[in-house]
């Protein structure tokens, strides 16, 4: 019995881990007052609004190419942005709408992107995977994996080459992990002490494969360990939990002790990219998540049960959060597509 279940979990991942690794998760949460509450439900809302919408464009052939959605780990985003400074960069991988949206970009600029439309954020030319905002300072999503490790270890260089104290919030998920070039910077990072964080978003499956099947150290907290770069494992669908973290490793880098890891573990209710079916787990493993883990739910939750809001406030916050995407979403729909001469714009040889 022992041997022949030691077999079914080298072939198909344990699927019972996830969930069992979020109830069995504590560790510090920050004190939320009434207004943090409701700022972290917007936030979150708008995002998980915005992908519903996106998903359902796809769906109608308004968006084309590669489309992943953040759908279920808002709360890691929002909670880092809620712990970081304006001026603090953030750079992540081709799961990107969330963080760009948390950065205060404008809906429209990157529906009107996903759409292939001429307002879009690179003009219509980039999609779902390479939008820019230095205004904003969001460094990019960017679709090669692994690829925002070193591009946000080379920007922590840079704020401390100037003599800044500003932060890099260096975002990447748990299949990125294991690329070669992570190592190579985690090395350069602690030896000149870079002000990174490097967040990693563990989702459980990467692309498809569990984490069970795809590495030998799960704890990706521990990733830093041969380059004596300390990590903490993090409740990823409790904001409270991610911005305590995050206050801490802000902190950390910012008083020029180098760089930190956090390991959010989170949960994605879709497939990796919208052309997933996502069959390498159970409805019900997504259902039970859903159901006693979503990190929006236990938001509302709270604020119901400390009578910070009502369910007739709460739904208008919601409405409001459906009103900005569908205004994006005719927006983009409506817009025009780029001037054919912009073929031969923004390239470089």
């Amino acid at each position: 019995m022992a041997v022949a279940k030691t077999k079914e979990i080298e072939q198909n991942g344990d699927q019972r881990r996830p969930v069992a690794e979020m109830q069995s998760r504590k560790g510090p949460v920050a004190d939320f007052n009434k207004d943090q509450e409701l700022d972290a439900l917007r936030q979150m809302l708008l995002i998980r609004r915005f992908e519903e919408k996106a998903g359902q464009m796809y769906g109608m052939g308004l968006i084309g190419g590669f489309c992943h959605l953040y759908i279920g780990q808002e709360a890691v985003v929002i909670g880092m942005r809620l712990a970081k400074r304006d001026d603090d960069q953030m750079i992540t991988g081709s799961r990107d709408h969330g963080h760009m949206l948390a950065c205060g970009m404008d809906p429209k600029g990157v529906m009107a992107e996903l759409t292939g439309r001429r307002s879009g954020y690179s003009k219509g030319k980039g999609g779902s995977m390479h939008m820019f905002s230095l205004e904003k300072r969001f460094f990019g999503g960017h679709g090669i994996v692994g690829a925002p490790v070193p591009i946000g270890t080379g920007l922590a260089f840079a704020n401390k080459y100037r003599g800044s104290d500003t932060v890099c919030l260096t975002f990447f998920g748990d299949g990125a992990a294991n690329q070669g070039q992570v190592y190579e910077s985690f090395n350069m990072a602690e030896l000149w002490k870079l002000p990174v964080v490097y967040v990693i978003e563990n989702n459980r499956y990467a692309m498809g494969t569990s984490v069970t099947r795809s590495s030998a150290q799960t704890d990706f907290s521990k990733r830093g360990v041969s380059f004596n770069i300390p990590g903490v494992e993090v409740d990823g669908m409790d904001v409270r939990a991610v911005k305590a973290a995050g206050d801490e490793a802000i902190a950390w880098c910012r008083s020029g002790k180098g760089p930190i890891i956090i390991e959010m573990m989170t949960y994605r209710y879709r497939g990796h990219s919208m052309s997933d079916p996502a069959k390498y787990r159970t409805k019900e493993e997504v259902d039970k998540v859903r159901t006693e883990h979503d990190p929006i739910e236990q938001v509302r939750a709270r604020l119901l049960a400390k009578k910070w809001a009502t369910e007739e406030e709460l739904k208008k916050i919601d409405a409001s959060a459906r009103a900005v995407v569908n205004e994006a979403s005719e927006f983009a729909t409506n817009d025009a597509e780029p001037d054919a001469a912009e073929l031969y714009t923004d390239v470089y040889r």
